[in-house]
């Protein structure tokens, strides 16, 4: 390696597959200036084929697997990791994260950025102990910390004491280029779709992301259900999409067979093709039970659609209600059923809301804003 080489930054993230957390590693690894910063990516767990959305030929990824070798060896991989590489910054994120630190200041790395992304889903209102404890262990570790939302600089400021000036918040970005609406007065572009689902006439309603606990997709089928049990008319032009992975997806075609609505329901699994995913929705729904910040939020902003999201975490910062999208509690399936109705029965109100997401996307959430935000960072740490 030439003296004159970029600094390399070390991204410790829990598993690189599909998600927003992820996603927005990819485009912060993808967008900054080549000529200013090197990436290697360290797994604790392990990657999927998502790994392939990474544009640049010359970033390392690193499976750990620590659930398969422990928690020792793991913090040996990345002693040795810090050693070979001899990273500027060590950047982790969320409560995995946190096992890298000691290893990496062992190891003689300079500084360390923690990010702080979303909830567990084992700790949804930030209240265990464990978790608080653990943090604070770490917290003299940490050179600089990053949170995606206020609730979660507010979370470090006042449960684990850090001191304001040792937090940057940086909100996600979303490229408003790759996801945008389709042509205005176009129908919507569901050739793609499978057969029931592309037809003219009919109303998507759907959702992205990892189909685990704590997205609660659950909820989004039983208020679905509810709607076309209540008002059946509807059922002949109402869809639902539930697109990702993850391990609850076989318990979630399950549920669609009991509540009766398989065969207006989609559960594809992952597609790589989101951006043509989204323009095919005309409303999103995100009934997670907690959140940082959602890419998908953003994404669904940029992509021109209204956002019925649950009232927790980042969601509140995002979605102003009644104006690009609806709030609901947690797991108020009723509740979101009524919104759901709403939607359904009023397409002036669809195309006001659409407008108003794609412009708030476009106004507060740009991509560039972020990479900005990264850049001057690591910057300020690399003396750069």
């Amino acid at each position: 390696m030439t003296t004159d080489a970029p600094p390399l930054i070390l991204h410790v993230i829990h598993h690189l597959y599909m998600g927003g957390m992820e996603n927005g590693l990819v485009n912060l690894v993808n967008q900054l200036p080549p000529l200013r910063y090197r990436h290697a990516i360290a797994c604790v767990e392990d990657y999927s084929d998502f790994r392939n959305r990474i544009t640049r030929a010359d970033v390392d990824v690193i499976a750990l697997n620590r659930s398969k070798v422990g928690i020792w060896r793991l913090r040996q991989a990345i002693y040795r990791l810090c050693r070979e590489l001899k990273p500027a910054i060590v950047h982790t994120r969320n409560m995995s994260g946190l096992d890298a630190l000691p290893p990496a200041r062992l190891a003689g790395v300079r500084h360390c950025v923690h990010g702080e992304h979303g909830w567990d889903v084992d700790n949804l209102d930030g209240s265990s102990r464990k978790a608080a404890l653990l943090r604070r262990l770490h917290a003299p570790l940490v050179t600089h910390y990053i949170t995606v939302s206020r609730d979660l600089r507010r979370y470090l400021e006042t449960r684990i004491g850090i001191n304001s000036g040792r937090i940057t918040p940086i909100c996600n970005g979303v490229d408003t280029g790759r996801f945008h609406p389709g042509a205005p007065g176009v129908a919507k572009p569901r050739g793609w779709l499978p057969a029931g689902f592309r037809e003219d006439g009919l109303m998507l309603f759907g959702t992205v992301g990892r189909v685990q606990a704590v997205k609660d997709q659950a909820t989004l089928l039983h208020a679905f259900a509810q709607l076309v049990n209540e008002q059946p008319q509807l059922r002949s032009t109402l869809r639902l999409a539930i697109v990702g992975d993850g391990p609850l997806l076989n318990d979630l075609r399950a549920l669609a067979q009991t509540l009766n609505i398989a065969d207006i329901t989609w559960l594809p699994g992952a597609l790589a093709n989101v951006p043509d995913v989204l323009r095919a929705f005309d409303v999103y729904v995100l009934p997670s039970l907690n959140e940082g910040i959602s890419n998908t939020i953003l994404e669904a902003f940029a992509s021109g659609l209204p956002v019925i999201a649950t009232a927790v975490g980042g969601n509140v910062e995002l979605v102003e209600d009644n104006v690009c999208g609806r709030l609901f509690a947690p797991r108020d399936a009723a509740a979101l059923s009524r919104h759901l109705a709403q939607y359904a029965l009023d397409a002036r109100l669809r195309l006001a809301q659409s407008t108003a997401a794609r412009e708030r996307a476009v106004r507060e959430f740009g991509l560039s804003t972020m990479l900005r935000r990264y850049q001057a960072l690591y910057d300020s740490l690399s003396n750069r």
